[in-house]
């Protein structure tokens, strides 16, 4: 790992020279892919001169260890310099490991997340609302925008379906994980006797796609206006700002009402017929890289899951990497980061792996 790190701070040189060229002013394509091969490989390069300084700092603390018998104080002072040493290198490394798994095309994106209630009536729609509130509390821990697409909403205050976009820096790079059945064991809400009872939800999340990626033609489309549907009383909505387009070439549908402007529900409306576009093109030519929505959340049966969320027991497992973290709560509080992190770093070496076994 640290050859690759070594490897990248000659690239951050050699960058560098290329940046200062007099020359590079007059190719602005060329300028921009270097300053953005910059902006990627430059915390690498920082976070491996903080390794080098801590790996530095232990050798002389150690050093001050052995000179300092006789002097009690001295050397217990070393020694907290040293394990605090060792704690800062253990963390450079896990972080120069997150930071030099592979770069997928679409990490950079926003993300349009799809959540719906699967099995379990009720009680699946109201843990679809609590994971909506999850993704939103992560989304706002990390800096990100959040701006809601569309929802279908249940009395109890459940959501049979919800869709919103998440903007951010490596928005899809962290949140591509969560593509699956999450299934929740608690006990409901209406529930009298106490039972526990297993729910489902489906989670997709697609890279949002850009009007450059994809290029739609107006005369494929069929667009419809309708009246917005709500709770009643002052939420009605007598105009017809809704809308619903259908794609006729691929047969996709869309609808949005989440505004009460006409304008920006088709806007809405539009960007997320694009990113399912995308989603379609990028499988024909990937295959299984890009896994479809229906892959991604299965049929939404109990059987069928990447994570269980235990209310009784307080824990939370991620059964395609087999970890539990016994923090229900606050991962419910969208402190989601750390099982982030974990399923980054096990698909970076199962695809590390992968290559190796390749090249052998």
């Amino acid at each position: 790992m640290l050859e690759k790190v070594k490897e990248a701070e000659l690239r951050l040189e050699e960058l560098d020279r290329e940046l200062s060229a007099p020359e590079i002013l007059s190719n602005q394509e060329k300028l921009l892919s270097l300053l953005k091969e910059r902006k990627e490989i430059e915390p690498i390069v920082q976070k491996y001169k903080e390794y080098c300084k801590a790996e530095s700092d232990l050798a002389e603390a150690d050093r001050v260890i052995k000179d300092a018998e006789g002097d009690p104080e001295l050397q217990q002072m070393a020694e907290e310099e040293s394990r605090a040493c060792r704690a800062t290198l253990e963390r450079c490394l896990a972080e120069l490991r997150l930071l030099l798994i592979p770069h997928d095309a679409n990490d950079d994106k926003n993300v349009i997340l799809e959540i719906r209630a699967g099995a379990g009536g009720e009680e699946a729609a109201l843990f679809a609302a609590d994971l909506y509130r999850m993704y939103y509390m992560y989304a706002v821990s990390r800096g990100w925008q959040l701006e809601l697409l569309s929802q279908n909403p249940t009395e109890l205050g459940g959501f049979r379906e919800i869709s919103f976009l998440v903007a951010g820096t490596a928005a899809y790079a962290h949140l591509k994980y969560e593509s699956g059945v999450h299934r929740v064991q608690r006990v409901p809400r209406t529930e009298s006797q106490g039972r526990i009872q297993t729910s489902t939800v489906t989670v997709a999340v697609l890279p949002e796609a850009e009007e450059i990626d994809i290029r739609i033609d107006p005369s494929d489309l069929q667009v419809e206006t309708l009246k917005s549907s709500g709770a009643g009383g002052q939420h009605i909505n007598k105009t017809e700002s809704a809308i619903r387009i259908l794609h006729k070439p691929s047969g996709i549908v869309v609808f949005c009402q989440e505004e009460r402007s006409q304008f920006k529900n088709r806007d809405k409306a539009m960007r997320m017929l694009r990113t399912r576009l995308y989603e379609r093109e990028t499988e024909k030519q990937q295959g299984e890289i890009m896994r479809t929505r229906r892959s991604q959340v299965g049929t939404g049966d109990r059987s069928e899951k990447i994570r269980t969320y235990n209310y009784p027991q307080s824990r939370v497992t991620d059964h395609r990497i087999g970890l539990t973290l016994y923090q229900l709560t606050s991962f419910l509080n969208g402190n989601i980061g750390p099982m982030i992190d974990a399923l980054r770093l096990a698909d970076h070496e199962s695809a590390w792996k992968g290559q190796q076994n390749f090249e052998n």
